[in-house]
């Protein structure tokens, strides 16, 4: 399996990035996870749109999306797998050993890892710790994911696949790698963006396939939602069948499983919506 890194592709065993790039030092870094189908990339203008947008947020300068292409392009050309993992990572670059960055410009790398089909229900926790709608990376895909780390093995203790965020107002935000739907009366409704949530990109294409609502929505809708589903790159619509202690007999539910069907159809039809 190759790798690109800064220009060029490479062995996985000859990628190598600076210790002192900012990326590890201090997490100052964005990335996006791509879905691919037989060596195909899903949705990759919106996952560089975002990719773009993250830079801005963090103050890193804009990635050259025709490099990104030409990079996803090769690796996925040296490995076509059925179905894969692409990850687009853009770092600071070099810099010291504190939060200022250095002038080497941005570090580039593309890896590819194979992937498999969830299944068609997972469960989740709700978890004590909150997002920030108002921090500084709020909205933005960063590397700064420890906090993620921390509440996605929280969830795997507890035989979830998944941990779910409120924010510091209570209300529902998202997942460590996912956004939240529930079915309320027969309708579908997620956070709106201004909860602090990222804006995904199969969020988005689910509520635009779907005419879902963006509700501001307590954290307890938990407990009262006829149906929950979760969408990101790698689950496309996945139903939640327990949270915590609640069970959800049946999942997906009529309108999770129809949301389903929406999404493998249009992504069937388009793989860059």
């Amino acid at each position: 399996m190759k790798i690109w890194l800064d220009g060029g592709l490479r062995e996985t065993d000859a990628a190598r990035i600076s210790v002192f790039d900012h990326g590890l030092t201090v997490g100052d870094g964005i990335f996006e996870t791509v879905k691919t189908v037989d060596g195909k990339p899903f949705a990759l203008t919106r996952h560089l749109d975002r990719l773009t947008r993250s830079a801005r947020g963090l103050g890193l300068p804009d990635p050259d999306h025709d490099e990104v292409r030409r990079a996803c392009a090769a690796v996925l050309d040296a490995d076509p797998v059925p179905l894969g993992r692409l990850r687009i990572t853009y770092t600071g670059g070099l810099g010291p050993l504190g939060s200022d960055r250095g002038e080497a410009g941005p570090t580039l790398l593309v890896a590819l890892g194979e992937s498999v089909r969830r299944p068609d229900s997972t469960a989740v926790i709700t978890v004590p710790w909150t997002r920030n709608e108002r921090g500084a990376l709020a909205g933005l895909k960063t590397t700064s994911y420890a906090e993620n780390v921390v509440a996605l093995a929280r969830a795997r203790e507890l035989g979830a696949s998944e941990a779910l965020f409120a924010n510091t107002v209570g209300q529902l935000c998202e997942g460590t790698g996912s956004n939240v739907f529930v079915v309320l009366d027969g309708e579908i409704h997620t956070p709106p963006l201004a909860s602090g949530c990222l804006a995904g990109i199969t969020r988005a294409l689910t509520v635009e396939w779907t005419g879902a609502h963006e509700s501001d929505l307590p954290l307890d809708v938990l407990e009262r939602a006829d149906e929950v589903f979760l969408t990101s790159s790698l689950r496309d619509v996945q139903a939640v069948h327990r949270v915590d202690d609640r069970q959800l007999p049946g999942a997906p539910g009529p309108v999770t499983a129809k949301a389903m069907r929406l999404f493998d159809e249009h992504a069937g039809a388009d793989l860059d919506p």
